[in-house]
């Protein structure tokens, strides 16, 4: 059995190498497939049972070692809905099985893939170049945080970001404790000041509370600017907040503190008695450390309407310690913060990948509203996940269950390149060549012995 036995083991060595070709040929051919991972051959002797001092020969048989945890290059892209994973993990996808009423419709098995060339479908999906929808967790629109637990396909709506309306704006600033109005003369006593003897009726806090159209240029001679800030009403209509600040004491003109008002600019082309600025109604009063006393952390505008424009309730949020009067050699208003939290509606312009792996939906009035959060899943035993086509992986009970949260990075407008290493690939090529004619020569060398033992009985 000698002889017999060699070519038999060779025979199966040059099957064995030929599946290794075969490994390193897939390898080769995807080499520029997103998200690839390689397969090594692992070569397993088989031997029957026999003494230890008369082993009789056995063969060889070489299996595919998969490489699903090995880590590809990540390179950056263009396009912003591409995703890398650096690090563990595997995206949840889907498959669609079929189309019903013009929609596709999906199979409940949760597949798993690190090819994240995904874009979007004119259903609102995101596939792959490998034909599977990403799966994330919805976000809740009002919180902020993922809903519920269990993936989903995810979807973007093309339709309009409705318009939300001005509630709250964010207003803190320093004001001079000087004001250097038009009107104002540092030789001439308290002419910094508001004096309501100069208007109509009197715009101060206890007085008429606003400013009439005939009086708008006294006042703003004797005010400084306060900022503006634009406000949305409930349909998305803008409406430009202009604010002004007027002194109205002050303790070097021998009043007790020094007192400020501030004003909103209703109409602009308001004539004779028509209200033009209308003040807030409340007193800004600063001690001597140019702190509010006592503290203002807010106020409300009461429906305001401005232009024309009605307005719902808009709190004007000043926080702690938000407005001050320090010296300022400028005598103007310095804002050191103002904003609004309305927006007008906007139209879908693109979609991309935040830092904390969420999809957000870019839209045309400036707004960023995220969809979906990627949830990564991981496996103990990631090597025996069975391969699909399309770079896609699916569970066996060798693999385990998946476990959500797994701790890779998620790459924005990034892709993972295939794990496999042309350098490396030619020198197993090489190896495997030899091995394979070596094991020609075996099979060779045992017929002409088996030629040589025939010739001695001729």
């Amino acid at each position: 059995m000698g002889i017999f036995g060699a070519i038999t083991t060779a025979v199966t060595g040059l099957r064995a190498q030929s599946t290794a070709l075969e490994h390193i040929s897939n390898n080769i051919a995807n080499s520029q497939t997103t998200g690839y991972k390689r397969t090594e051959t692992s070569f397993v002797d088989l031997v029957p049972d026999s003494p230890a001092k008369q082993q009789a020969l056995g063969v060889v048989n070489a299996n595919s070692r998969p490489t699903n945890g090995v880590q590809g290059d990540v390179s950056t892209s263009d396009t912003e809905t591409y995703v890398a994973i650096n690090g563990e993990g595997f995206f949840i996808v889907g498959e669609a099985i079929g189309v019903a009423d013009g929609n596709p419709v999906f199979n409940n098995e949760d597949l798993y893939t690190r090819r994240g060339d995904f874009e979007l479908d004119r259903f609102g999906h995101l596939v792959n170049g490998g034909g599977y929808y990403l799966k994330g967790l919805p976000i809740d629109p009002d919180t902020g945080n993922p809903s519920g637990s269990s993936p989903e396909i995810i979807t973007v709506s093309n339709d309009f970001l409705a318009a939300k309306a001005t509630t709250l704006v964010d207003y803190r600033t320093n004001l001079a404790s000087y004001p250097r109005t038009t009107a104002s003369d540092e030789n001439v006593v308290g002419s910094e000041l508001l004096d309501p003897a100069d208007f109509t009726n009197d715009p101060t806090v206890g007085g008429a509370e606003f400013v009439q159209g005939v009086d708008s240029t006294i006042f703003i001679e004797n005010s400084i600017s306060g900022g503006a800030v634009t406000a949305y009403d409930a349909g998305g209509n803008s409406a430009n907040i202009q604010l002004r600040w007027a002194k109205t004491d002050a303790v070097t003109n021998g009043d007790p503190a020094d007192t400020w008002n501030l004003f909103y600019l209703e109409d602009s082309t308001a004539t004779g008695a028509t209200p033009a600025w209308r003040n807030v109604g409340t007193d800004y009063i600063f001690g001597n450390d140019g702190q509010l006393t006592p503290a203002v952390t807010s106020i409300t505008l009461t429906t305001p309407t401005i232009n024309g424009i009605p307005l719902g309730n808009i709190e004007l949020n000043h926080g702690k310690n938000g407005i001050t009067q320090f010296a300022d050699a400028n005598g103007t208003a310095k804002i050191t913060d103002i904003g609004q939290n309305g927006y007008a509606a906007g139209e879908l312009n693109g979609l991309a990948v935040s830092d904390e792996g969420r999809f957000v939906a870019n839209y045309s009035n400036g707004q960023q509203v995220a969809i979906a959060a990627i949830e990564l899943a991981s496996f103990n035993a990631e090597g025996f996940l069975r391969k699909l086509d399309g770079g896609a992986f699916q569970r066996t009970d060798e693999s385990g269950e998946p476990i959500l949260g797994a701790a890779g990075n998620i790459v924005g407008s990034a892709l993972e390149s295939s794990n496999t290493d042309i350098a490396d690939e030619f020198t197993k090529l090489i190896v495997t060549q030899q091995a394979y004619a070596a094991n020609t020569r075996i099979v060779s060398t045992g017929d002409e012995m088996i030629q040589e033992a025939l010739n001695m009985v001729r």
